[in-house]
């Protein structure tokens, strides 16, 4: 039996009902074989960062799973597609967007698969829920995500109400 690993996944929406998108892909995720914790950060307001188009609804989910990294991303991937998803050039408006964050301690790095997110660190629409859920959270390269915080003051984020 496979050892469970602690997972982060950023959720994301600025199209159509994204508070809706963002709570469903959160059931879905609690749902899936081979997890057996799906833990959501409460809701966030944020400003697109690098794109144009609505506010997102942000959210982090914190995962025990016994997924290997690749799976579970796949996975992702078919929830999204689920939803709906549409790429039709990068950062463009989505109706959802899920992000593997953090795989354990892991750094991985193959073709469709990096992890830790090579942007998490600088995107307070990632730092801010995850510390909600991991807390003592750490991005492998960067180090503790609370000491991540400082750099990205300048972005807007706000909670949304329950």
């Amino acid at each position: 039996m496979t050892a469970a690993v602690r997972a982060a996944v950023g959720l994301g929406a600025n199209l159509g009902d994204a508070r809706a998108a963002v709570c469903a892909a959160a059931a879905a995720l609690a749902r899936l074989a081979g997890v057996q914790r799906c833990e959501l950060s409460p809701l966030y307001r944020s400003a697109p960062v690098d794109a144009a188009g609505p506010d997102f609804v942000n959210a982090v989910a914190l995962l025990e799973t016994t997924l290997p990294a690749p799976e579970l991303l796949a996975r992702l991937h078919a929830i999204e597609d689920a939803h709906g998803r549409e790429r039709p050039y990068r950062n463009a408006p989505r109706r959802l967007d899920l992000d593997l964050l953090l795989y354990g301690d892991a750094v991985i790095d193959v073709p469709g698969l990096q992890v830790p997110h090579p942007r998490m660190h600088a995107r307070a629409f990632v730092l801010v829920p995850l510390l909600d859920v991991w807390p003592d959270a750490v991005v492998p390269g960067c180090g503790a995500a609370r000491g991540l915080l400082t750099a990205v003051t300048d972005q807007a984020i706000e909670p949304l109400p329950a």
